[in-house]
């Protein structure tokens, strides 16, 4: 651990791929860098945050997962395609509107958002490129992103690599990033940290951007 902290305090810039609709860890951490740099030629890991997104509904914690077409080993993100045929949209608006139809910034974030499902998208890529942006500006989060780079001309002595350090295979959130700052949350009475940034902004508006401020790890 102590290796991650001093190769992260070292950089300014983070080198990560994208993810669908992200955790808070995510967000948190891309606050403590000056530029992010997006790698879209990573090689896609089935079964992570790259296509899927945790939220919390009324009985659970529910994990929405974009399904992805049949690729070879190795394939780089970019080019992973999103299996249309099922029927993944349909689940995923109906268990937004379920989860956060009545939280109080629901109605002002959601029609913008999910405008991106409208479009269909073929690849992973753009469809989670389109959520991230969007969140990104809902949040306040300015930075310097640059997308499609490769190590050699990112320059890897002033970029921290997190590629897959921000997993839900893992047990817990990196430490290093992110600090639970409970919030405000529709369902339960016992606060669920690290769910997907959706949970934060649909909950807390524009408080949102103070929450991850919060819980950062500078």
């Amino acid at each position: 651990m102590s290796e991650i902290l001093s190769k992260s305090d070292e950089s300014t810039g983070i080198r990560i791929e994208l993810q669908y609709l992200p955790c808070l860890a995510y967000f948190t951490c891309l606050l403590k860098y000056d530029r992010i740099y997006i790698d879209i030629e990573e090689r896609y890991v089935k079964q992570t945050y790259r296509n899927r997104c945790s939220v919390l509904t009324a009985n659970k914690v529910d994990q929405l997962t974009v399904p992805v077409q049949k690729y070879e080993a190795a394939t780089p993100t970019k080019d992973i395609k999103i299996d249309y045929g099922q029927d993944w949209i349909r689940r995923h608006l109906g268990c937004l509107q379920s989860a956060y139809g009545k939280s109080p910034f629901y109605e002002f974030y959601a029609p913008e958002l999910l405008q991106i499902y409208d479009k269909k998208l073929a690849y992973l890529v753009d469809l989670n490129y389109e959520l991230l942006t969007i969140c990104l500006r809902l949040v306040g989060v300015k930075k310097d992103i640059q997308y499609n780079l490769s190590g050699a001309e990112i320059g890897e002595s002033e970029v921290f690599n997190a590629i897959s350090l921000i997993n839900n295979k893992k047990s817990t959130f990196p430490p290093e990033y992110y600090k639970p700052e409970p919030y405000y949350q529709t369902f339960g009475n016992d606060f669920v940290s690290n769910l997907s940034i959706i949970d934060l902004l649909f909950n807390m508006g524009p408080e949102a951007r103070s929450v991850l401020l919060r819980s950062c790890k500078f």
